[in-house]
């Protein structure tokens, strides 16, 4: 039985989009391409032998792949033999099959050579095939680099053309090419081999020192081009796995070796942009894990460290930075809240009163220096600095708020314990003890608006109010402390009242003006000459301009209760602003000017002791909380 091969068909070499599917296969899932065993070379002179076989000597790199064996043709007797064997050879070779078998045109012009060595015809026709043999291998060796058949092929039409012309020139030619892709194509195996076990070759070796091995013998090969840009794909996706578990450094040096693979392309740069769109993603990311950090515990520590994190990915001036870092400053100072954020807390079935955040900073303590008007009690002056804010409520506290109070508990104040309290007398112009005078009485004794400030309040009765407050709402109410009070008043100002050093600005707060007339068309002797706030007594809370924390009638309207105890100066005082408290102390502090205080009582620093039990038309409270 003869040896029967089908045709090639010198157009099914081109096969380069097959290849670099592969390629990516390879890639994807790592799947390995068994290398084709090449059959151990004969040793041998390279002689011509009777049977068509041919062994090569030397340092050939695949000896035995360029060893050809003539399939062995039986032929007749008698011309007729011959000129049948002569046709079936051309309709061989206009098929173009040339080698493959028995019925192959070479091995049927060698048949007849064989019978007849002289054969024109034969000899002719041999040399067409052999002809057409080159022209096919050269076609198979301009695909061999990226197509493992073609150079099958070409190494199968080497074998051919050596054993049928070993010193032929157009041979030694086209061996030496089959040689430079056999050389090629085991360099490409070995980079393949290393980009499939992942050893690319950042820092030398790997795939990449067999790659630019290949470009250096041939640098437009096809195959060697392709597994380069498959090593730089390869590096630029740990690239992206690098930055997808936020590694953003290691991404960048990665990208960093892939911008050295190849030159002219825009695949790095636009992997860039991909990592930086990623980058700005884990910025996003964090920030919004170091704001959902700040209110549990150790929030505070643990938003630092993202913080810290974010630090390192983000350009300066970053955003998303800025807010963190603004909201764990917050936190810090703040809480939960914002420096003149506005809130009230639920109570008792309803709701607290409304309070304003205090931003929290350092101020001066006391009387400024040539203030004719200060007491020692004033001084020394101290620097004080608040690390946190605080909140005070917005306005006094009202008749109405206390009022909720008193029904709530059945609360009895101390005027209405004693049934008196000190008010104002038209008749007189002066502060008279009156009966039945008490927290729902106004400045005169009259039954009082619920919007007005409470008074006819002791320094107990307003500590029992807050003690109510902080249990019904849960949160940390009290007294503010003298401290607290001033730098609230003065409100970022060092001046010698809270609005400055001169005379008070139009709606500045109920103070005691020159203008000012009672009911009955008294004027104040001692007030500020052109001042005019259009009340005698107090105002509603919240009538006149707040100051610039956001608080109204610190200034004026009426005095009030602080948790200090009376001191007769600063000696000693807390330098952390808070309450200066002696147990069972008799006399309290009382703060800011009111209604009918003279202007050196409206000094920012102005201070005055007050029995704990005493109570009149003159002073309120307003509360303090924690944040």
């Amino acid at each position: 039985m003869t040896d029967r091969r089908p045709p090639l068909r010198t157009s099914t070499w081109p096969r380069r989009a097959a290849v670099a599917a592969a390629l990516a296969l390879l890639l994807a899932t790592g799947c390995s391409r068994e290398d084709e065993p090449a059959p151990e070379a004969d040793t041998g002179s390279g002689e011509l032998r009777g049977d068509g076989s041919v062994t090569i000597s030397g340092d050939d790199r695949l000896a035995g792949s360029l060893t050809w064996r003539a399939p062995r043709v039986e032929l007749g007797e008698g011309e007729d033999a011959l000129a049948a064997a002569l046709a079936r050879a051309e309709l061989a070779l206009e098929a173009g099959d040339l080698d493959a078998g028995a019925d192959s045109a070479i091995p049927l012009y060698q048949a007849v050579l064989d019978q007849e060595p002289d054969h024109a015809g034969a000899r002719e026709g041999l040399d067409r095939a052999f002809a057409r043999l080159l022209s096919q291998g050269r076609e198979a060796l301009a695909d061999a680099g990226d197509d493992d058949a073609a150079l099958r092929r070409a190494r199968e039409v080497a074998a051919v053309a050596r054993s049928l012309r070993p010193g032929d020139e157009a041979v030694g030619e086209y061996l030496a090419g089959v040689d430079r892709a056999d050389e090629m194509a085991e360099i490409n195996r070995a980079a393949e081999k290393e980009l499939r076990e992942g050893r690319l070759g950042e820092s030398g070796g790997g795939a990449l020192a067999q790659v630019r091995r290949a470009l250096a013998i041939d640098e437009a090969q096809p195959r060697a081009l392709q597994i380069r840009a498959a090593i730089e794909s390869a590096m630029i996706r740990r690239a992206e796995d690098a930055a997808a578990k936020g590694g953003f450094e290691d991404a960048g040096t990665w990208l960093d070796h892939a911008e050295g693979v190849r030159d002219g392309v825009e695949t790095v740069a636009d992997a860039r942009s991909r990592l930086d769109t990623e980058r700005r993603r884990w910025i996003l990311r964090l920030r919004d894990e170091g704001i959902a950090a700040l209110p549990g515990a150790d929030g505070i520590e643990r938003a630092r460290s993202v913080l810290a994190r974010m630090l390192v990915l983000a350009e300066p001036g970053n955003a998303a930075v800025i807010e963190l870092r603004e909201r764990i400053d917050l936190a810090v100072h703040y809480g939960a809240f914002r420096p003149g954020q506005r809130f009230t807390d639920a109570a008792a079935g309803g709701r607290g009163p409304q309070m304003v955040v205090v931003p929290h900073g350092g101020f001066g303590m006391g009387a400024v220096d040539g203030d004719r008007d200060a007491d020692d009690n004033e001084r020394p002056r101290r620097n004080l600095r608040f690390d946190r804010g605080f909140a005070l409520s917005l306005n006094e506290i009202t008749v109405g708020e206390f009022r909720r109070f008193v029904e709530a508990t059945g609360y009895r104040s101390r005027a209405e314990r004693r049934s008196f309290s000190m008010a104002y007398d038209e008749r007189s112009g002066n502060f008279v003890r009156r009966s039945n005078v008490d927290w729902r009485s106004d400045f005169s004794g009259a039954p009082a608006a619920a919007n007005l400030p409470v008074v006819h309040v002791s320094a107990r009765d307003a500590q029992a109010y807050v003690d109510w407050l902080a249990e019904v709402s849960g949160e940390r109410y009290r007294l503010p402390s003298e401290a607290e009070f001033e730098y609230a008043l003065r409100a970022g100002g060092q001046g010698r009242y809270p609005w400055g050093d001169g005379e008070p600005p139009e709606r500045a707060g109920n103070l005691t003006g020159g203008k000012d007339r009672s009911p009955g068309g008294r004027g104040w002797s001692n007030a500020f000459a052109d001042y005019d706030d259009g009340h005698w007594g107090p105002a509603p809370v919240g009538s006149f301009t707040p100051n610039a924390f956001g608080l109204h009638d610190l200034e004026g309207n009426v005095s009030e209760w602080v948790a200090d105890c009376w001191h007769d100066s600063y000696r000693r005082a807390p330098d952390s602003g808070t309450a200066w408290v002696n147990p069972g102390c008799r006399m309290q502090v009382v703060r800011g000017g009111a209604w009918a205080s003279s202007p050196p009582q409206t000094r920012s620093s102005w201070r005055a002791p007050s029995p704990v039990d005493n109570t009149n038309a003159r002073v309120g409270f307003r509360v303090a909380r924690d944040i």
